[in-house]
């Protein structure tokens, strides 16, 4: 396992520094096995609320920019 997880940290330094951020959020948050939820700073909320109101007007990414998306960023 050791071995891993040091590959998967070599790679997550390759990564820009906003994406390492959000990865160590979330092995930290794994790794605490909080039983809390996340809280949210108020910028975050609203991007979550203008999000779900976006879903709710059925204003979606056209699937050809979400594949665009992914190929630039390796998904």
């Amino acid at each position: 396992m050791r071995k891993l997880l040091e590959e998967a940290i070599t790679i997550v330094r390759q990564l820009p520094e906003a994406v390492q951020d959000e990865v160590a959020e979330i092995l930290l948050s794994l790794a605490s096995k909080r039983a809390e939820p996340v809280r949210l700073d108020e910028t975050t909320r609203k991007a979550v609320r203008e999000g779900k109101a976006q879903a709710s007007r059925g204003e979606f990414v056209p699937d050809e920019e979400m594949a665009a998306f992914f190929t630039r960023h390796g998904g």
